[in-house]
């Protein structure tokens, strides 16, 4: 009797590690499982994205710096540590989940916060089938999932005003916890998104910050306990604008 389909069997699937003895009873199982079978299309389509904007790095010589202050005798089993690591970022799952906030800087954890919302922008903003979880006609019901994951009172800026209907949105993973992305379209399918987080710090710190990634335009915040970061690939006074609409609808 063969073994029941686990998400270890899906997850190595994806990532084309399956052995070929167990390959054949995964696809017959997709076959049958269309659900499943869009998990696995969704995992490969982020692995491909992670590997489009981290693939560099596999070719950047380690740091002297680095590589002076191991052993000599521990130097292998440092390099097959880096190469786990790196398969982990290349995995299914968020690769920014193996770095730790303890005693980096506020400003610092913003400029990755701002990192993350970029990197998921970019996953998610192209799909074309699923781009979000759940989708706009089922708002009440986003809002109160997502406001539960995050353990905090969310609520959903509507931009009708700035041209960008609510497409949906999803719940990712942070470095922090759980975090929410909602996701509006434009009349020409223009897509910005909405990153948010409830940070475990009060923060009096409103003031916008702007950064760009790999040409991904973000404006990020912080407003109480929660964060904010709105992506977009289009010019900075536009992404302003729709932010300050965006901040205008949370701080009525």
């Amino acid at each position: 009797m063969s073994m029941p389909i686990t998400e270890v069997d899906l997850h190595a699937y994806a990532d084309d590690v399956l052995p070929a003895s167990r390959r054949d009873e995964v696809e017959a199982y997709l076959a049958v499982h269309p659900d499943q079978e869009q998990r696995v299309y969704d995992w490969r389509e982020q692995n491909r994205s992670m590997r489009e904007m981290f693939g560099h790095v596999l070719d950047e010589p380690i740091p002297a710096r680095m590589r002076d202050a191991v052993a000599p005798r521990r130097r292998y089993r440092v390099m097959q540590a880096a190469a786990g690591v790196l398969l982990f970022l290349f995995g299914g799952v968020a690769g920014w989940l193996i770095h730790s906030y303890s005693g980096v800087p506020a400003a610092d954890r913003m400029a990755a916060f701002a990192h993350q919302a970029a990197i998921a922008h970019v996953v998610y903003s192209p799909e074309v089938r699923h781009p979000v979880e759940v989708g706009a006609d089922q708002e009440a019901h986003l809002v109160a999932w997502l406001s539960k994951r995050l353990d905090t009172k969310l609520k959903i800026p509507h931009l009708n005003e700035a041209g960008y209907q609510l497409v949906g949105g999803r719940l990712l993973a942070g470095n922090q916890g759980p975090v929410a992305q909602f996701m509006y379209q434009d009349g020409n399918g223009a897509r910005l998104t909405l990153y948010v987080r409830a940070d475990a710090t009060q923060s009096r710190e409103t003031a916008f910050r702007y950064a760009v990634e790999r040409g991904v335009g973000v404006f990020y915040w912080v407003d109480g306990r929660s964060g904010y970061a709105l992506s977009g690939e289009i010019e900075k006074p536009e992404l302003m604008r729709v932010a300050k609409l965006v901040y205008q609808q949370l701080n009525p």
